[in-house]
């Protein structure tokens, strides 16, 4: 008997409900009944800043409460405003959840969430110049222990190699497959990652004979870019406003951040390095490089290498188009940058600054 008034009561209870939409015009749909509104009816705002947002009730329905989350977050409301206060930018979604009666329903607002302030322009001075191999058509560097790693591209030109920076001599090299267009490397826990373009898989190798461990294989993103570490984890670029961190041993994906400035969505994250809780990115196919907060994705500082391309000599297999800026290393030791392009023959060690 219990059974059967429990679910007697259950029944009466989503027939109250149904008949209260009826009552509404037969609207099932929250969205036509409640729609998030928020000051300006603007979708793009700064981190941290404090927007209005109320409920528009388009049946009059007597509401006991709402509550604001993103990110799954709860954002308080405090006299009609919340506070974008969340750790990473890009995309969201807000979240309404809507209380009357006994009943509660949840819409959202698709929002950008971009940086709270402009990048701040830096320039660079040029330490040394080294030789660097015209045939490379570079797409990761990375110093481990002294020596230079560097991956090329190009399908039936890519390689991974060691390289003395001081001399551009070539130390160990492997050729890679003719149908794969090689991309991004990093060293992290004494492994050699290393990217493939559209080919789905990346490989991981011994950096002392670069004999090959295993492969993987990409989750939701894209493509194979850039790759760098924190010394916990991946950080990978795709070619879109997405950063992907991988967990080293699995070589899952665990999440992203999208890269933003304080006006919008930006996707142009090629080659990659870490140092000091930023990211350093080439900005593909310009002159330039970006300087990223790793934990939000706010672009914090714009590199303008202009000029640099111009101290290159133009060899056999320069393309105007694609023989650009591309490659950046941290030397710990010497506290400086390394970048090169794809197909130079030279190799800058700089000291960025910011620009006066």
């Amino acid at each position: 008997m219990k059974h059967e008034h429990k679910t007697m009561v259950k029944l009466l209870s989503i027939f109250g409900f149904l008949l209260f939409f009826l009552g509404c015009g037969g609207e099932t749909d929250p969205a036509k009944l409640f729609s998030i509104q928020l000051e300006g009816k603007q979708n793009k705002f700064q981190q941290n800043q404090e927007i209005g947002v109320s409920i528009k009730n388009k049946k009059d329905i007597e509401i006991s409460d709402v509550t604001y989350t993103m990110d799954g977050k709860q954002l308080p409301l405090s006299n009609g405003k919340i506070k974008l206060e969340l750790p990473t930018l890009g995309s969201k979604i807000l979240v309404a959840k809507i209380s009357f009666g006994e009943e509660s329903v949840e819409i959202n607002k698709k929002i950008k969430l971009l940086a709270a302030t402009a990048p701040e322009i830096y320039t660079y001075d040029i330490v040394n110049t080294y030789p660097h191999d015209p045939t490379a058509y570079t797409q990761g560097l990375e110093f481990s222990e002294g020596v230079l790693y560097e991956s090329t591209g190009k399908k039936g030109a890519s390689t991974v190699r060691k390289v003395n920076f001081e001399t551009g001599e070539i130390l160990q090299k492997i050729d890679m497959d003719n149908s794969v267009f090689g991309e991004g490397i990093t060293l992290l826990n004494n492994q050699l990652y290393h990217l493939t373009w559209q080919s789905g898989l990346g490989y991981v190798y011994d950096p002392s004979n670069l004999e090959k461990i295993k492969n993987f294989s990409y989750g939701e993103s894209r493509e194979g870019w850039g790759l760098c570490n924190d010394g916990n984890k991946l950080f990978k670029s795709d070619g879109t406003e997405k950063i992907w961190f991988l967990d080293p041993t699995t070589l899952e994906e665990q999440g992203y951040i999208e890269t933003v400035t304080n006006q919008s969505i930006f996707n142009k994250a090629n080659e990659l390095e870490y140092v000091d809780g930023k990211i350093y990115a080439n900005v593909y196919q310009k002159e330039s490089m970006m300087i990223i907060d790793a934990t939000s994705g706010a672009i914090e500082g714009v590199i303008n290498f202009g000029g640099l391309k111009g101290k290159v000599k133009k060899g056999p297999e320069w393309d105007d188009t694609n023989s650009v800026l591309n490659g950046v290393a941290y030397h710990p030791g010497r506290k400086t940058f390394f970048v090169t392009g794809k197909n130079w023959d030279k190799l800058f060690e700089v000291k960025i600054r910011k620009k006066n």
